[in-house]
């Protein structure tokens, strides 16, 4: 049999389809496999490269057969659906997928260590988390706004509130009863968010480059250590308008006829990561607005906000500090604003 030159894996919990072609660009190998089978073919097989696509368990498999010394790429979905000529199989899943991985301008997925798993693993634990509280916050709301018992919105406010739910004789004693339900639950899962608070900043105080990054203005230690999880291979960017666009906080392009056409932001990449970064702006503009806002960015926030609405300044801000943050993961330098005095900037 021919040399196999690559070959492109479509995954699945048990099913791998295989698609592989030679030096001539000919397919020689298309063969459907179940899991223990798979591994003993590359297990046997010589090294080769191999694509798949970034999806879950990936990076497993990609671990794994690097261990048997293939070279593995992962291939983000959207940029291997181009390649997939008529219809939606395995089969062509996986003749995409060698296709895709054979284009000089491909881009790839870093694969990503198991111990950097495990730390992505606080914070899409810590979001789930969070919108748990929010369920039962809400409900706890709306159960009380029925009794006529209503308190001012945020978290602060949520414990009061049941303790003033619990001391009102008023009440039936069942609802009471249930609000108490209510409260054991809200408690639990308030408990255990601050637990994965404390590994997250234990994780982002003990990494070099996240403590640097945490000094950027807006970006607090879950903004720094959402950047170095989420962001494994910074070099593999060529600038920091690339990062930035590779989170979604560039604008829509739609030119045509030497004609340029800008929309809205893309709103592509991760969105935890662009929701902290805007999160972490907005509050900067804020700051602005009331004339409390210093170091480096305070002079171009308060230009900004003379000319655009607070919300349009927020994005423009969160795209800023994004690609301030590539330069200072892809360098190792520190953010020179932070050395710089405090900038009033009423508006």
């Amino acid at each position: 049999m021919d040399q196999i030159s690559r070959i492109g894996m479509d995954t699945s919990k048990h099913i791998f389809q295989l698609h592989g072609v030679n030096a001539a660009e000919e397919p020689i190998l298309r063969r459907k496999l179940r899991r223990k089978d798979m591994i003993a073919f590359f297990e046997r097989l010589t090294p080769t490269r191999v694509a798949i696509e970034a999806c879950g368990a990936s990076h497993h498999w990609a671990r794994l057969l690097r261990s048997f010394g293939h070279d593995v790429q992962l291939i983000a979905p959207q940029l291997v659906k181009p390649y997939v000529k008529r219809g939606k199989n395995d089969a062509a899943d996986a003749e995409a997928l060698c296709e895709a991985m054979s284009r000089p301008t491909m881009r790839f997925v870093p694969v990503k260590t198991a111990e950097q798993q495990a730390a992505l693993m606080m914070i899409g634990l810590r979001d789930r988390l969070i919108r748990n509280r929010t369920q039962i916050v809400n409900a706890i709301r709306g159960y009380a706004a029925e009794f006529g018992i209503t308190a001012a919105q945020g978290i602060a406010h949520v414990a009061p509130l049941l303790v003033r739910i619990q001391a009102d004789q008023a009440l039936p004693k069942l609802a009471r009863e249930l609000f108490a339900l209510q409260a054991i639950e809200y408690e639990q899962v308030q408990a255990k968010i601050v637990a994965i608070d404390l590994k997250l900043a234990a994780w982002q105080r003990a990494d070099a480059c996240s403590t640097r990054l945490v000094r950027i203005p807006g970006i607090g230690p879950i903004g720094a250590a959402m950047l170095m999880l989420k962001t494994p291979a910074p070099e593999a960017f060529r600038s920091g308008r690339q990062f930035a666009a590779w989170i979604g906080l560039t604008p829509k392009d739609h030119s045509t006829a030497g004609k340029v056409r800008l929309g809205v932001i893309t709103r592509a990449g991760d969105e935890a990561l662009r929701r902290v970064l805007v999160a972490g702006a907005t509050a900067l503009v804020r700051r602005g607005r009331e004339g409390r806002c210093g170091w480096g960015l305070a002079l171009w926030i308060k230009e900004l906000l003379q000319r655009k609405a607070p919300k349009l300044v927020a994005v423009a801000v969160a795209n800023k500090l994004a690609r301030i943050a590539w330069k200072m993961m892809r360098t190792g330098e520190a953010y020179a604003g932070a050395r710089a005095p405090a900038t009033p900037c009423a508006v």
